[in-house]
Parts: structure tokens; C-alpha cells; sequence
């Protein structure tokens, strides 16, 4: 059961990344990768949410864990994307714009997930 619960919320993940992106897109076009920021920063908050709703505090069983955390959050975000837009823009000559786009991914992701766990540890 563990398996499908995975496979279901990454499908549905996957699904929610590609919205996110035809969304943003007319807005980013190939300057910027903001797509891949929102979803990680929105991911990084709503792990935060669901840590101390599945794990912390015990409110959901173990399976919503699979399907949201490991699942859903695990295909909504991208560490890979990431990983290759920082690169595309330091190799076409953005060694700034790379920069930032790398240290803000880690400060708004990491800030994320303290805020998604600091706001649902107050509920």
C-alpha cells in the first residue's frame, strides 16, 4: 500500500509542478526559472505543515506521509531543475542573476519550511 500511496501523490505532484510552470511561464518566459523557485519554496512550506501534522502532532497516519510528503511534495519540487537553471544561467553568462537564484532557493526553501513549521506547531 505504501507504493501506491507514493505513486498517486507523485503522480499529482508531478501534475501540480507542470501547472505551476504553464502558469508562470508567459510571465517568466527563459529569463528567470521562477517556476522552479515557487514550487520549491511552496514545497519547502508545505513539508514544513504536513511534518507537524503527519509526525509531530500525529493528526494524519502514516500513509499521508507517503502520499504527501515522500509523494506529492517529493515530485512537486525539484532539486534537479534547480540544479540545471543555475547552471543554464552562469553558462550563458548570468553569473549574478545564478547567484542569486542560488542563494535565494536556499534561503526561501529553508525559510519556508521554518515558517510551515512554526505556524502549524501554533495550531
Amino acid at each position: 500500500m505504501p507504493w501506491l500511496a507514493v505513486a498517486l501523490g507523485g503522480a499529482l505532484g508531478a501534475m501540480g509542478r507542470y501547472g505551476v510552470g504553464a502558469v508562470l511561464f508567459p510571465v517568466e518566459g527563459n529569463r528567470f526559472p521562477l517556476s522552479t523557485l515557487v514550487v520549491n519554496v511552496l514545497g519547502s512550506l508545505l513539508m514544513g505543515v504536513a511534518y507537524v501534522i503527519i509526525v509531530e502532532k500525529s493528526l494524519l497516519t502514516g500513509q499521508w506521509r507517503e502520499l504527501l510528503m515522500i509523494g506529492f511534495l517529493g515530485a512537486f519540487t525539484t532539486y534537479s531543475t534547480f540544479s540545471l537553471d543555475a547552471l543554464a544561467l552562469w553558462q550563458n553568462g548570468h553569473l549574478a542573476l545564478a547567484l542569486f537564484y542560488v542563494v535565494s532557493t536556499l534561503f526561501l526553501c529553508l525559510g519556508g519550511t521554518l515558517t510551515g513549521l512554526a505556524l502549524t506547531r501554533l495550531i
